[in-house]
């Protein structure tokens, strides 16, 4: 009986963990970050893309500074691009739902882990992406912050992993950071339109937050 209660009662731990992150992640992703006014003009576009779990950055080539686009592969037709970050196995390893592991998405919230920024070009807007008007100076940190992401060589080339692309419009590229369950490719997303001084959520692992603040 004794074992029984004990069982239990570590059970009920096991479940108060994950169940206490997704009330958090839930409140927080409800919650937005207004920034300040800013009197600058937004005639800017950007866009938000997603896959249904996933967030993009997508930003049209003449709003991308050269030092952005420096060293990222590229036709003369690529107008648009999709900036995203994640975990370098659970990006390689599953391309779509369908291969998730268990064992993947473990070392993926969990263990810390390298990290890739996909990268896919576009020659026109998809119409499910949510346009954004943004200003000249946020413009700008955004496409700093997406710079500071990447891992680059001595000479600032971005580093590329070779055929690891899904299709002949995607790569990979060697990004920093480490991904984790406070950390997901969404929180990434949302900390850049943070810091950019965008409306973002306080925090958020989902993508319908930041989604649903800039749909309204």
């Amino acid at each position: 009986m004794q074992l029984v209660k004990k069982t239990l009662k570590y059970l009920g731990v096991a479940l108060l963990i994950p169940i206490t992150y997704l009330i958090v992640a839930l409140v927080c992703s409800y919650i937005p970050v207004t920034p300040k006014t800013n009197s600058e003009e937004q005639n800017k576009s950007i866009y938000l893309a997603t896959n249904g779990v996933h967030l993009d950055i997508v930003i049209p080539k003449n709003n991308i500074d050269s030092l952005l686009l420096r060293g990222i592969k590229r036709e003369p037709s690529d107008y648009y691009f999709s900036f995203g970050w994640g975990d370098e196995n659970f990006y390689i390893n599953t391309p779509t739902w369908g291969d998730l592991t268990f064992k993947n998405a473990l070392k993926a919230m969990f263990l810390k882990s390298s990290t890739l920024m996909h990268v896919t070009r576009y020659k026109s807007i998809h119409s499910d992406w949510v346009q954004i008007k943004i200003s000249k100076t946020e413009l700008d940190k955004l496409n700093s912050y997406l710079q500071s992401t990447f891992k680059t060589l001595e000479n600032g080339m971005k580093v590329i992993l070779e055929n690891q692309g899904y299709s002949s419009i995607d790569d990979f590229y060697r990004a920093k950071g480490s991904y984790s369950c406070f950390k997901t490719c969404n929180s990434w997303v949302n900390l850049g339109f943070k810091e950019s001084g965008l409306k973002s959520c306080l925090w958020t692992p989902f993508d319908f937050g930041l989604l649903r603040i800039h749909k309204d």
